[in-house]
């Protein structure tokens, strides 16, 4: 029998009295949101109590202490207090070292003590965040929990971001968001480490922001004719003359209150002051500011092209933005004014006498040096003023000002080619960093852009491109995601679009290169969303959604289905026709071969759980598969759909027009004739349509059906009308036509276009199936 020994017997008791947690903490208990830099383990805990003091020697630091405080009070049941003084143990203190970078931290853990190193007031808080994020899932709770014990673990962590700019750009013009989603959303970059908030203040539908020189800005360019039953880019032109009733805008004093709570964040708000287009709400307001003084109606939605823009060649314009800078100027402490610069359709520069005469004047060459004339124009005033200016990428077209920054969105070129000039550049391309796109399949999703942008794909960004020289890299100062809000009408279809996409960003623009791991990133990720959960965040499950690519052989008359799912080797599972997944789910290796009609449910499983929407999929095998079709109407040759059999291959189309099983007819009706090759006994037509009023898609005003034994001699059997109705969604609908049991060997389908929209346009009609039963 061995005899311990007494230091072994000291030190175990040691252990047991200091309230050493029996749990052994990994890395995997570490589910930190941005990843920290530099991070270790040691053995042991620290357990926050009632009797926990938090040490703070600055009004910043009660502040700051408060806000974790509030979150003990909520969950636990207690409050821990503040303390000018640090007690023997079972206390957390700030401690400066003015060594630090600003926004660096070093947080370290004890059993007896947590310290948070930092310069400053950024690196206190983010080292609090840390500590936030340290502590159970439950500290988000708006309820007391009282079986949960609140510790978090030994840890050194020396963290500090990559990037000086990490942001999140919120239009507020599009739809109008209040105060009150603003101070959330500050608390909620705050949360990822991010620092900085864009806001889109004025475009064509909306002018947010309240400018007392200019009192009509807000009475009539914040209020638009109230169109929201209608796809945004489908409204109408609106009469000057309507009241608006949609809309809203922010006080000088709310926007003061907002800047003033994003500092005890270390967030800086930046406003968006758009020029020389994205201005109609200006224009309706004052007229003069046009070139031709033309009166229009704040637009109740999308807009192309944008031809009422500032007149470049009147003083009274520059008069005027100069007072608007002013007024922003004294509400925003911000070192940026963003003035816009993107997608001037400059026409009527082109037209008018006193554009014409500021080009020569000025031995300017054309419109884009015209443009450029007005950018350096503004930046000459805002510097003045001891600030600096932002604009996206048309900027540079004519020749860039002499000290903007460039926020390059039409990809990373722009972003390259000012940083090789020797400018500073925000990366923000729309590929990875626009977050009104789709981040799952359309058919799952809420309206959105036009564009694919996963949480996945968000993750692979990186805002220094590989071509650069070392020099060019340091002048990306970093990167932003950006929500535009053409789509989002209410705040829970704004956050949904920014979480937890956000979160991969943070990661991508805070942490190191060498630490981002995609599969580290995903483990961590399930523990943010339980905090979304408590915090009643509307994020997006769409990452977890189980998404499935088709392909038809049709010479085997088989469907080969692949399932795929954005997380790293994802245990998918899959049932055939009405079985249960629960139970009887079929682990998915290699894809699936149906040949016949039946349905097809499939799921993402964690731990033996079925997580996230079941994917679901009906594939019927009806009498018109595989048989020719002859179109007597040809489809348009940008949406030829997948090969001769589109029309009868059982894959059905997505609410994605572009996902190749979709045949379309711009203006021209459909008419085509499906060819059973022999006489067959049928009683039933499906057409297989798709409305999006904002892309000009729309369903067909009529359908009628035709058989025949001949195919010349054709007998109508059915028929339906639909007169044109406003849809603000994108639908999927199929249209069936029911008839007395008929035997044919020819089907004629004939589908009416609608031709032209209410709002003139041309109408695009979308088929992907003809269904023969």
């Amino acid at each position: 029998m061995r005899i311990l020994k007494p230091f072994l017997i000291v030190f175990f008791l040691t252990v047991l009295n200091s309230g050493y947690s029996q749990k052994i903490y990994t890395e995997k208990d570490i589910q930190i949101i941005p990843k920290p830099n530099q991070l270790l383990i040691q053995p042991g805990a620290f357990e926050f109590s009632k009797s926990t003091k938090f040490v703070a020697t600055t009004d910043f630091q009660k502040e700051i202490s408060t806000a974790l405080i509030n979150k003990f009070e909520k969950a636990a049941g207690w409050r821990p207090e503040i303390s000018a003084a640090s007690p023997q143990s079972n206390f957390i203190q700030f401690k400066v070292d003015q060594t630090l970078n600003k926004e660096a931290y070093k947080l370290e853990v004890s059993a007896q003590s947590i310290t948070i190193t930092a310069k400053g007031n950024a690196g206190f808080i983010y080292g609090l965040e840390s500590v936030r994020q340290l502590l159970p899932n439950a500290i988000e709770s708006k309820n007391v929990i009282t079986t949960q014990k609140w510790e978090i673990p030994n840890v050194v962590i020396t963290d500090e971001p990559r990037f000086q700019w990490r942001g999140l750009m919120l239009d507020l013009s599009r739809h109008f968001f209040d105060k009150n989603y603003v101070i959330e959303t500050i608390d909620r970059l705050a949360m990822l480490k991010m620092n900085v908030l864009h806001l889109h203040l004025v475009d064509d539908q909306g002018w947010r922001i309240e400018i007392k020189k200019y009192p009509k800005l807000t009475e009539v360019g914040a209020w638009r004719v109230d169109q929201e039953n209608a796809a945004w880019n489908a409204r109408l032109t609106t009469n000057p003359d309507e009241k608006g009733t949609y809309g809203g805008f922010l006080t000088q004093e709310e926007l003061k209150e907002i800047v003033k709570y994003a500092a005890t964040k270390n967030i800086e708000i930046i406003p968006e002051i758009e020029m020389p287009a994205h201005v109609s709400s200006a224009i309706a307001s004052y007229p003069e500011l046009a070139c031709f003084n033309q009166r229009i109606g704040v637009p109740s939605g999308g807009l192309w092209p944008i031809t009422d823009i500032y007149c470049a060649g009147k003083e009274t314009t520059f008069e005027f933005l100069q007072n608007v800078i002013d007024e922003v100027i004294a509400i925003f402490p911000s070192k940026y004014i963003h003035i816009g610069g993107d997608e001037a359709t400059k026409t009527n520069w082109d037209k008018c006498p006193l554009c014409q005469k500021r080009m020569k004047d000025n031995g300017l060459k054309n419109a884009h040096e015209l443009q450029s004339y007005f950018v350096k124009r503004m930046e000459k005033y805002i510097n003045s003023k001891g600030k600096k200016i932002i604009g996206w990428d048309e900027i540079l077209e004519g020749g860039l000002a002499p000290a903007a920054t460039v926020m390059s969105w039409r990809g990373t070129k722009g972003g390259t080619d000012a940083a090789e000039q020797g400018h500073d550049v925000i990366m923000t391309p729309e590929s990875h960093c626009y977050f009104n796109f789709y981040q799952g399949p359309q058919n799952e999703e809420p309206i959105a852009f036009d564009g694919y942008t996963p949480l996945s794909k968000v993750y692979e960004f990186d805002p220094v491109v590989e071509t650069m020289t070392p020099e060019q890299a340091k002048h990306v100062l970093g990167g932003q995601a950006n929500l535009w809000a053409e789509y989002l009408p209410n705040t829970k279809e704004s956050e949904y679009m920014i979480f937890p996409r956000l979160a991969a960003l943070s990661e991508v623009l805070w942490s190191s290169k060498e630490k981002r791991n995609w599969n580290d990133f995903t483990s961590r990720l399930p523990s943010l969303l339980v905090r979304y959960d408590y915090l009643g965040i509307n994020y997006a499950k769409s990452a977890y959604l189980v998404t499935a690519a088709s392909t038809a052989d049709m010479a085997q008359k088989q469907i080969n289905i692949t399932l795929k799912n954005e997380f790293p080797n994802p245990d998918i599972r899959y049932v055939l026709g009405d079985k249960t997944l629960a139970g009887n789910a079929v682990k998915y290796t290699t894809p699936i071969q149906v040949k016949e009609t039946t349905i097809v449910k499939a799921s993402l499983f964690q731990n033996e759980k079925l997580v996230g929407k079941i994917f679901t999929d009906t594939i019927i095998f009806h009498k018109g598969v595989a048989h020719k079709v002859k179109y007597l109407t040809p489809y348009n040759n940008n949406y030829k759909g997948d090969g001769p059999y589109t029309m009868n291959n059982s894959i059905r189309g997505s609410k994605n027009f572009h996902d190749g099983q979709w045949q379309a007819w711009l203006v021209n009706d459909m008419e085509l004739v499906v060819d059973l090759e022999k006489q067959e006994s049928v009683e039933q037509v499906i057409i297989g349509t798709l409305e999006s009023q904002g892309s000009g898609v729309n369903f067909p005003t009529q359908i009628k059906v035709l058989v025949s034994n001949d195919d010349i001699t054709y007998k109508e059997v059915g028929k339906i009308s639909r007169p044109y109705a406003v849809n603000v969604n994108s639908e999927l609908k199929d249209f069936k036509i029911n008839f007395g049991k008929q035997n044919a060997r020819f089907i004629k389908v004939i589908a009416t276009n609608l031709k032209k929209s209410p709002k003139g346009e041309s109408s695009w009609l979308f088929v992907d199936e003809i269904l023969v039963n």
